[in-house]
């Protein structure tokens, strides 16, 4: 990864932390890292912040890089593809991060042969703990993937899977910050409503989830069993679980996943055929 130019088409939050990711791990020199963007703000923050070049010219862009990363907005990807694909080399690896369009769709677009890999990453990469699953094009091999792997791995844990379970992954870890999120706030609105100050009951709500996260992973256990070492015989963990269980929490949460991941094929379905026109 040293020796290759990177080129960000799109300079939004994850490409932002793409970036910061692979500076702050030394795995490419912030010279050979180059961001297109419409917002001048954007580019100048990127550039004063970790020293890499900047351009508003996206052709100039793509002929230029080894790998491409895409991370405009999905609604856009097919305008910029069409714009940028004469432009792109045939050795230029080409990764996806935008949300919902298929390899086939972006395949398409690029000239014959052309490797693509597309991810789907989530929101807590931007503190480099994030959670990405990749998967293969037609074209792509395993030194593309080994790229990719070692990219996103700057900015947390890699999977790499077939694309087909990509909106499942949508629909748990690309979705699941949300409902993180929520659990968080509620855990702290007990607090509230128990006697803890606001800022007290977050700050111990979201250092919980964030050590019982790390625990979990640390020592590969079974959730089931850590949560079994937290709940004693008649005492305070098993009388909230019971509330938790009552309350339906495990499988709403379930179904949660199920129904982001229905809309995740929903949205994957409409943006193939918006680009099959």
């Amino acid at each position: 990864m040293t020796s290759l130019r990177i080129g960000f088409l799109g300079a939004g939050n994850m490409a932002g932390a793409l970036i910061r990711g692979m500076v702050l791990s030394g795995r490419v020199d912030p010279k050979n890292i180059v961001a297109s963007d419409l917002r001048e703000e954007r580019l100048d923050a990127l550039r004063s912040t970790h020293g890499i070049t900047t351009t508003r010219d996206n052709l100039e862009l793509a002929s230029s890089v080894d790998l491409l990363v895409l991370a405009t907005k999905p609604q856009a990807i097919d305008k910029v593809l069409t714009h940028i694909a004469p432009s792109v080399r045939a050795e230029t690896l080409t990764i996806s991060v935008a949300a919902g369009v298929p390899i086939a769709a972006i395949e398409a677009r690029l000239r014959p042969g052309a490797r693509v890999i597309r991810s789907m990453p989530n929101t807590p990469a931007l503190a480099l703990a994030g959670a990405t699953a990749i998967a293969a094009g037609t074209h792509a091999n395993s030194d593309d993937m080994g790229r990719a792997r070692a990219l996103f791995e700057a900015v947390g844990q890699v999977v790499t899977l077939d694309e087909s379970l990509l909106d499942a992954v949508t629909g748990l870890s690309g979705s699941g910050p949300a409902y993180v999120m929520l659990i968080i706030e509620a855990l702290a609105d007990g607090g509230v409503k128990v006697g803890l100050h606001r800022d007290t009951a977050l700050l111990l709500a979201a250092q919980t989830v964030f050590g019982s996260a790390k625990l979990l992973l640390e020592t590969g256990e079974h959730p089931g069993r850590l949560k079994d070492m937290v709940t004693s015989p008649g005492g305070t963990a098993i009388a909230g679980l019971h509330t938790l269980e009552a309350g339906g929490l495990r499988t709403t949460l379930i179904n949660a996943v199920e129904t982001a991941t229905n809309r995740a094929s929903e949205l994957g379905r409409d943006m193939a055929a918006r680009m099959a026109k």
